[in-house]
């Protein structure tokens, strides 16, 4: 009874924090989609599209998935006429690179600098489509999307009706997150009392030590992993409370999880558009593991070379003192 308390109270806690900042920004970002601000927007980067081996129009779906989330991307693209290799590197670029404003404002609660997460994700989606169209020769066929079209929705006319469907949309992603928050940190809470949290995390080990992190974030790498970046930063910030993580542990698997996050949902996700989703996977895989144990390797470099300098002063100093 005491395990089942704990974790509802920390699924309640979690999801409170992570509401605060979802919420108020999913309706802002869904009431502006309503305005010419994000066509305006697209308008504006629809030039540069070029070098990414993209038409003008491309734009459109960058700016609603990385202001909206992937859903709002993919219904843009249904609505064009792209080659196989188009989409596929939108379908790459918005992998790397989606909800930028409420993930990124969630990932920050962690104490790393929102600099940092959009240059890892933007700067990503840019290397990504620039090397894709650089090295795949092919794919020069129409996309066929399947079964799947873009539907004709009801647009809201009145200010009333754009506020109830941002008021919507904010309290469904709330009730969405909930329903992953309440379980998992209720799991989290029986694997803690029966320790299993520490066999999870010796498990984990090999991974976590390829990846030059402790192993005590093993359980936010799952989380965030396979359900998501807000997800895993809330689970992330019950560790840090309980487990003392450092604060180098905490931006390498937030690197992580914004190169590679939702692993299933964000691949299944793509099918419907009839692009390889296996090469997708793997380079959200691959660039994640390899952009980590890189970054890992510098920071640890780097503190080696201060405890160096630490020790060298402490010396001089000891000297010094006779």
């Amino acid at each position: 009874m005491k395990t089942l308390k704990h974790g509802l109270m920390s699924g309640l806690k979690t999801t409170w924090m992570l509401a605060k900042i979802i919420f108020p920004i999913t309706f802002l970002i869904t009431v502006l989609s309503h305005t010419p601000v994000l066509d305006w927007i697209a308008r504006q980067i629809a030039p540069v599209m070029g070098w990414l081996g993209l038409p003008g129009e491309a734009a459109i779906p960058l700016v609603l998935g990385n202001f909206l989330n992937l859903y709002a991307g993919i219904g843009a693209i249904l609505s064009l006429e792209l080659t196989v290799k188009e989409v596929f590197i939108l379908a790459v670029m918005l992998s790397f690179s989606h909800n930028l404003i409420v993930e990124s404002a969630v990932a920050t609660k962690l104490g790393v600098r929102i600099s940092v997460i959009l240059l890892v994700r933007i700067g990503l989606a840019l290397f990504a489509a620039v090397m894709i169209n650089w090295l795949w020769q092919g794919g020069q066929e129409i996309a066929q999307y399947g079964m799947l079209q873009a539907t004709e929705t009801v647009e809201p006319t009145s200010v009333a009706g754009i506020a109830f469907e941002g008021l919507t949309a904010a309290t469904m992603g709330i009730l969405q997150l909930a329903v992953f928050v309440f379980p998992i940190m209720l799991l989290i809470q029986v694997m803690r009392d029966l320790k299993l949290l520490e066999w999870f995390s010796h498990k984990m080990l090999p991974f976590t030590r390829l990846l030059g992190i402790a192993p005590n974030t093993s359980t936010t790498l799952a989380s965030g992993l396979f359900f998501g970046l807000a997800l895993g930063a809330g689970v992330m910030i019950e560790e840090v409370k309980k487990n003392g993580v450092k604060k180098k542990d905490v931006y390498l698997v937030v690197i992580f999880l914004v190169a590679c996050h939702a692993i299933v949902e964000d691949t299944l996700i793509f099918i419907p558009l009839g692009i390889p989703v296996l090469p997708l996977l793997a380079i959200r895989l691959v660039t994640a593991i390899l952009l980590t144990m890189v970054v890992a390797y510098f920071w640890n470099r780097s503190e080696k070379k201060n405890e160096q300098k630490e020790a060298v002063a402490h010396e001089n100093s000891r000297y010094g003192a006779f």
